[in-house]
C-alpha cells in the first residue's frame, strides 16, 4: 500500500485503489454478495451516493440515497454469509457497521439480502 492509496474502509486490509475503488468507478463488478456489501460500506464511508444508488435493487431502492453527514463510519465486521458466491443468485450477509456521532460510538447491525440480476449483485433490503 502506498501513501496515494489509503487502506480501504471495508476492512479487507488492501488499499482502496486495489479493493473497492474499481467497483465504485464501474471498472468491474462485485464477484460475490460479500464483496458488494463491503463496497457499499466503503461507499457510505466515502460519501459515494451514486454507487449506493446503482447497486440498490431497482425494486426496493429509494428515489434518492442520502448519507447522514453526522456519521463517521469507523469499521465493518462481516458476521455471517449465506450464499452469494459466483454460482448463486441470492444471498444474505450479516454485518456490524461501526460508527461515531456527536453522541458517541454505536453500530448498525443488519442481515442484508442480495440478488444477482443480469450477472450483477444488488442490495435488496435488510433486517436490523
Amino acid at each position: 500500500m502506498n501513501a496515494r492509496s489509503p487502506q480501504c474502509p471495508c476492512g479487507s486490509g488492501d488499499s482502496y485503489h486495489g479493493c473497492c475503488e474499481p467497483l465504485h468507478h464501474g471498472e468491474r463488478q462485485a464477484h460475490t454478495a460479500e464483496e458488494l456489501m463491503r463496497s457499499r460500506y466503503s461507499a457510505y464511508a466515502r460519501d459515494d451516493t451514486n454507487y449506493l444508488f446503482r447497486t440498490w435493487h431497482p425494486r426496493t431502492r429509494p428515489p434518492e440515497v442520502r448519507i447522514d453527514p453526522g456519521i463517521t463510519w469507523t469499521s465493518l465486521e462481516i458476521l455471517d454469509t449465506d450464499g452469494g458466491g459466483p454460482e448463486d443468485d441470492r444471498a444474505e450477509v450479516e454485518f456490524a457497521a461501526h460508527y461515531t456521532t456527536a453522541a458517541g460510538r454505536d453500530a448498525l447491525h443488519e442481515r442484508s439480502r442480495f440478488e444477482r440480476r443480469a450477472g450483477r449483485w444488488f442490495y435488496v433490503d435488510g433486517d436490523y
